[in-house]
């Protein structure tokens, strides 16, 4: 036994002091939340305020009462997780078959929440007129497609492009177009391919978590990600599907900072062609850019090493956009176009009025998160610290490293795409690549939180489900 080697002890504040604070940033986060999506429902039918929306504004749908068979099991997942083993169970399984697990439960959640519509909510919204899949069985040649593809963008160009290609670079009916060519253009198969691939989120940000050292956390925080509103709007939305690439390009730029030697140059290669694709998937997905400085912050290797990393993977991301503009598509020539084409006059855009979306959006995404997020980022806010006497200094806890930049950059993406007013409404699909990274604030809750805080995620998603009727 080595004698005279102990560090100096480690002053902690009592357990109820700290659940006392983070209870307190949790309730605080919670009220505002409920709040904001208070403010965004009353507002229009107090105000007689058209919102250019639907009746159930902020979200575009209508007020719909309706169930079916599935609801049932929909009921039985969320009473599932009530369940008090599931927190133990959920620690004890093993790495790989908890993520297929996530995968698996995550699908059935989905699945049984768009089937309270018939078969045809699993995928019909898919070949309506303004989405890919008919515009992308009309493309017969992807080359001229590319060539052109700026040039109808703007309203009143002819043949202008469907609400949904206009405002979409080229990479996202890219998309359809192979599941057309592979066989799967009808929406009965489309449908459930894009929650096959939805359903991989929150494996993906699980393994972001544990590249960056914190695979504890990323067991607590999966049942978050796989239980809640959001798989009302994931399925089945092409935006579903870009969450998924960028949800994956994270967990790649993670494992590329955790990697040695050759292996970490082709993840982050990888990781750069996945995030270059999200941005010619979306243009809002610029943002991700956020993202990726934040992984990269919470990478834990010498900020050389992290450099070199994020330096591959930004040549490789800025290799798509040039490979597209030497195909005819210009990322920057065409966003301009589209910023045109948002705000003319007449355009369903335009008379959108722009001090309601701004709260409106906000009121909208916890609405599709659950009210778990505004909670999780109250208790964040200010995130208990202990004081290591050794040092002199606070110590973030074991997973704050992997987290904190991950959520502070979710944030700072939604604060962006909001003040932009590019996003006004629609932001319950548009934003769902921001959702998961939004939840990481469910780390810092008080466990006795957890519990109940999971129930009312899936009891929010059911009521969304089954009381609104949206138009995706």
């Amino acid at each position: 036994m080595l004698v005279g080697m102990a560090s100096a002890p480690v002053t902690t504040r009592p357990a109820s002091t700290a659940g006392t604070r983070t209870g307190r940033g949790a309730a605080w986060g919670l009220a505002v939340g409920v709040l904001v999506v208070a403010a965004a429902f009353l507002v229009p039918p107090l105000t007689g305020v058209d919102v250019v929306a639907g009746r159930a504004a902020p979200l575009i749908g209508d007020w719909a009462l309706r169930f079916g068979p599935s609801s049932i099991v929909a009921v039985a997942l969320v009473v599932g997780s009530a369940h008090p083993g599931l927190r133990g169970l959920v620690e004890r399984m093993p790495w790989r078959r908890l993520l297929l697990a996530s995968w698996v439960v995550a699908a059935v959640w989905m699945v049984s929440l768009a089937l309270v519509d018939g078969y045809a909510g699993l995928g019909r919204v898919l070949d309506h007129g303004t989405e890919y899949l008919q515009s992308a069985r009309q493309v017969d040649d992807v080359g001229e497609m590319l060539r052109v593809y700026v040039s109808r963008i703007p309203l009143d160009a002819p043949h202008h492009w469907a609400v949904h290609l206009a405002g979409h670079p080229p990479g996202a009916v890219l998309l359809f177009i192979g599941l057309d060519r592979l066989g799967l253009g009808a929406w009965q198969a489309a449908g459930p391919v894009v929650v096959a691939v939805a359903a991989t989120v929150p494996a993906a940000v699980a393994v972001t978590l544990d590249r960056l050292g914190a695979r504890d956390a990323a067991r607590r925080v999966l049942p978050f990600l796989v239980l809640g509103p959001a798989a009302v709007l994931m399925a089945v939305s092409a935006d579903a599907a870009f969450a998924a690439t960028v949800a994956w390009g994270a967990a790649g730029l993670a494992a590329a900072g955790a990697a040695r030697g050759p292996r970490r140059w082709v993840l982050a290669v990888v990781a750069g062609l996945l995030l270059g694709w999200c941005v010619m998937e979306s243009y809002g997905l610029v943002l991700v850019a956020l993202l990726a400085v934040g992984v990269l912050v919470a990478i834990d290797r010498s900020w050389r090493e992290r450099m070199a990393v994020g330096a591959v993977a930004a040549v490789a991301a800025a290799g798509v956009a040039l490979g597209f503009a030497a195909l005819g598509f210009a990322w920057w020539e065409a966003f301009p176009v589209l910023h045109d084409r948002y705000w003319v006059a007449g355009d369903v855009a335009s008379r959108r009025p722009a001090w309601y979306w701004v709260f409106g959006n906000l009121g909208a995404v916890v609405v599709c998160a659950g009210l778990a997020m505004p909670a999780g980022i109250g208790a964040a806010w200010r995130p208990v610290r202990s004081v290591d006497r050794s040092v002199g200094r606070a110590a973030s806890p074991p997973w704050g490293r992997a987290a904190a930049p991950l959520l502070a950059a979710a944030v700072a993406m939604v604060v962006v795409a909001d003040g932009s007013l590019m996003s006004k409404a629609e932001v319950e699909r548009i934003w769902l690549p921001f959702v998961p990274w939004l939840l990481l604030g469910v780390l810092w809750l008080p466990p006795r939180w957890w519990r109940w805080g999971l129930v009312g995620q899936g009891m929010l998603a059911l009521l969304l489900q089954h009381l609104v009727r949206t138009v995706w």
